[in-house]
């Protein structure tokens, strides 16, 4: 079975019929709205190309019977906390009965964020952690509003995940809600979508992607759940590997962006089995200085050697999926422990190399010592704790300083020598 009939059957199993995807499926979104109600708002976003996209969702709609009851711009990259009240306040406005969001997973995240405060009330701070709105809405008795996710971009698998991470722009910090509750309804993803987006953008998701299995499996290793996650990360680790530098080398390879599309929907299963941890917790502090998926692709190999010791089956699995790519030519079968551990991040820092990633935190513009130590401080705020409890080598708030400290170092510096084995 092919990478991809693989990752197709990988996704039905996930989703079933609830997810229509594929090239070509956005005139298709109006049948699926209609299922859920009929006073549907959109939420979008505008990038080159995109209104007439928005076009097909429309006809579509209207094709269905319905017709939208008005439209919102979608959120800022990191789903900016104004954004996020703003969109609220124009839904609360709007009163539609399903919301329909169509972005990347900034617009995403924020419009599962603003329905819960539309429907909810409180604060946004009341919810970040985990299951905090699955509480509130059986306290209240409420229900929240169907939303059908509209993906744009082969990156965070938003539309099919628990997650949304909201930034608060005058800190530079991120934060997140981890809930069933704000599962989309209905997740869509048009590949097409997707052809012509910037070779930037497309390397930030597709390491996002990654990031997702990569943190998964690693936490996975010991624990019962291990064989599927590895199953998962396997195909999606192998089909970003295989296929992110054939559309850097001709961004109009169809195929190959497809494979990213597959692949980073299956991050987006992953994260729906486990959770992911110290890539995704260090680059929610280093939003002001690079994108997310850039700042997960410094920071993994670096948390690589860390976790070494704790994850040779993970570290076995990989081996074959960076050395068959050509990104290292270390006899991998002899190496153990954190020896083995270096020699994948050093492959890893090669397909960063190749496409045109920086492997040090010293390489982004505008970084500096604060952002390590406002990481630090990060880590150690019990809303971002299942971070620190996903970690294959879990940390507390009072080890972060002695061992996540020296990650930190290493990877401002490139030093993998900094990294303290436990």
């Amino acid at each position: 079975m092919s990478e991809f009939d693989q990752a197709r059957k990988l996704l039905h199993e996930f989703k079933g019929e609830t997810y229509l995807w594929g090239p070509g499926v956005l005139s298709r979104v109006g049948e699926v709205v209609a299922s859920l109600g009929e006073r549907p708002v959109l939420v979008r976003d505008t990038f080159p190309g995109s209104d007439a996209f928005v076009e097909t969702i429309r006809i579509s709609i209207s094709r269905a019977g319905l017709a939208l009851a008005g439209e919102v711009a979608g959120a800022g990259p990191n789903a900016p906390r104004d954004d996020l009240f703003r969109i609220a306040d124009e839904l609360k406005a709007l009163d539609p009965d399903v919301i329909i969001s169509f972005g990347g997973g900034s617009t995403i995240d924020a419009t599962k964020a603003a329905e819960v405060l539309r429907t909810l009330g409180g604060k946004i701070d009341d919810y970040f952690g985990t299951g905090l709105v699955t509480q509130a809405v059986k306290a209240s008795g409420k229900t929240l509003t169907p939303h059908v996710a509209i993906q744009t971009a082969a990156s965070s698998g938003a539309h099919l995940t628990k997650y949304s991470n909201i930034t608060d722009v005058s800190t530079g910090q991120k934060k997140l809600i981890v809930d069933e509750a704000v599962v989309p309804a209905r997740p869509v993803f048009d590949h097409e979508v997707t052809y012509g987006a910037p070779i930037g953008l497309t390397s930030d998701g597709a390491l996002d992607g990654i990031a997702h299995c990569l943190e998964v499996l690693y936490g996975a290793v010991g624990k019962p759940d291990y064989d599927k996650v590895q199953e998962i990360a396997q195909v999606g680790i192998g089909l970003v590997v295989d296929y992110l530098p054939c559309v850097a080398e001709n961004p109009k390879d169809e195929k190959a962006r497809g494979a990213l599309c597959l692949a980073t929907d299956l991050g987006g299963y992953a994260i729906m089995v486990g959770g992911t941890n110290g890539g995704h917790l260090t680059s929610f502090s280093l939003v002001d200085v690079t994108s997310h998926g850039r700042a997960c692709a410094v920071m993994n190999p670096y948390y690589t050697v860390f976790f070494a010791p704790a994850i040779e089956p993970a570290l076995r699995m990989l081996g074959p999926i960076y050395k068959n790519a050509g990104l290292t030519d270390a006899d991998l079968e002899s190496l153990s422990g954190r020896a083995l551990g270096e020699a994948i991040a050093e492959a890893m820092f090669e397909l960063s190399r190749r496409i045109g990633f920086p492997t040090r935190l010293g390489d982004l513009a505008s970084f500096t010592d604060a952002h390590i130590e406002r990481a630090l401080v990060a880590a150690k705020n019990p809303q971002l704790k299942m971070k620190l409890e996903n970690m294959p080598i879990p940390l507390t708030a009072d080890t972060i300083d002695e061992y996540m400290g020296p990650v930190l170092q290493a990877a401002k510096t490139g030093d993998l020598s900094l990294i303290v084995s436990v």
